[in-house]
């Protein structure tokens, strides 16, 4: 019998005080609801709290990574070198300037891009790596970075889910020549909908708020464009939301870090799943609580064990669903199971767990006791 809703344990929630409301209604008082004062302190806030020079906000992280690949000039004929573990914006953005994205393979411990496979995979056609900091934890970018100097190769950070994590103390989205954020409302913070470009170089920065701003040029007139551009701005309500919210990461990295600490006390003696690690020199903000199973269950009994968390009122997701095994991208690019041994053992065997800041550890230990009871049922059969 499904849960009452009221007992339900969702997948994700957002955390919104009286500070954000307030926030929001100001600028609803005042009028201006878009172009105006917030989006700027948002955007000198973010650069600041990332270490970069320039941060340009949009309407969402695909937006982001789709500006700075034109930006950058990645176009028809280019090969892009990127994960097939991930949200699907990361690839979609690559077919949206007309390259080909190129899938490697993971590390199976942090489950970000294999540097080994990134330049095996460089080929002339190749202009730049595409890497993502997955679930929060940052990739191998030292490593990257070498590889991408050693071939002149551009260097993009996805990095929508792991604002606040770091490398060597270094933020995350201060890697390569540009990175980006995410801030839908299960991120580490939310302005509802919207993304931001960060870098240092200002000439990038400035086309890509161009190109947000319907192609219009810095000082231009409102009807004069100089370049094709899009309608990806950020509007004032959810850069005053973001701008409140940006203010209280600490305490929702704190939150996150906390819940993550429960779960692995809680799960430390199943052996049946393996718990997230973080490499040597990285910390991670921790955007969602992924286990995995042992690779003695398939992806069927691994559905199955979903299932049965649904029916006790717990939200859940196999996450994520390799893209290079996508219907789509079968199709588009000819992708075949197979070619990504390790993703796809992993992306079968997945179950993100329920994560936001005020899960309690009573609602921790419901959902791990769960866990291991739908585990338990599934190896009896």
């Amino acid at each position: 019998m499904p849960y009452p809703i009221d007992e339900r344990i969702p997948l994700a929630d957002a955390s919104v005080s009286v500070e954000e409301i307030q926030a929001v209604a100001e600028v609803l008082t005042s009028r201006r609801l878009a172009l105006g004062p917030k989006l700027s302190e948002f955007e000198r806030a973010m650069a600041d709290y990332v270490g970069v020079r320039h941060a340009v906000a949009v309407n969402s992280g695909t937006s982001a990574l789709h500006l700075i690949l034109e930006g950058l000039g990645i176009g028809e004929g280019d090969e892009v070198i990127t994960t097939s573990f991930s949200f699907i914006a990361s690839a979609n953005c690559i077919l949206f300037v007309r390259a080909t994205p190129v899938f490697v393979d993971i590390d199976p411990t942090t489950l970000c891009i294999d540097p080994a496979r990134v330049e095996a995979a460089i080929t002339p056609k190749t202009k730049a790596i595409l890497a993502v900091d997955v679930f929060g934890h940052p990739a191998d970018w030292p490593e990257l970075e070498r590889i991408a100097e050693a071939h002149g190769l551009l260097l993009i950070e996805d990095s929508a889910e792991a604002l606040g994590s770091t490398l060597g103390g270094r933020p995350c989205g201060s890697f390569g020549c540009a990175g980006i954020f995410g801030f839908y409302p299960n991120k580490q913070i939310t302005t509802g909908e919207g993304g931001m470009i960060v870098t240092d170089d200002g000439e990038l920065a400035n086309v890509c708020r161009s190109m947000a701003n319907q192609g219009r040029g810095e000082g231009d007139e409102w009807l004069e464009h100089v370049r094709l551009g899009y309608n990806y701005r950020m509007d004032e309500l959810s850069a005053a939301l973001g701008l409140a919210q940006l203010g209280r990461i600490g305490e929702f990295i704190e939150s996150r870090t906390r819940v993550a600490s429960w779960y692995e006390e809680e799960l430390a003696a199943c052996p049946e799943i393996t718990t997230p690690s973080i490499a040597d020199r990285a910390t991670s903000s921790w955007f969602v609580y992924v286990v995995r199973l042992s690779d003695d269950f398939d992806a069927a009994q691994r559905n199955a064990i979903l299932a049965a968390l649904e029916c006790e009122g717990i939200g859940c997701r196999n996450y994520f669903a390799p893209i290079h095994l996508q219907p789509f991208y079968r199709e588009a690019l000819g992708t075949k199971a197979g070619s990504l041994p390790v993703t796809e053992r992993i992306g079968a065997r997945t179950i993100a767990l329920p994560f936001f800041n005020r899960l309690t550890r009573a609602q921790v230990a419901r959902v791990a006791a769960a866990l291991r009871s739908a585990i338990d049922e599934v190896r009896r059969g």
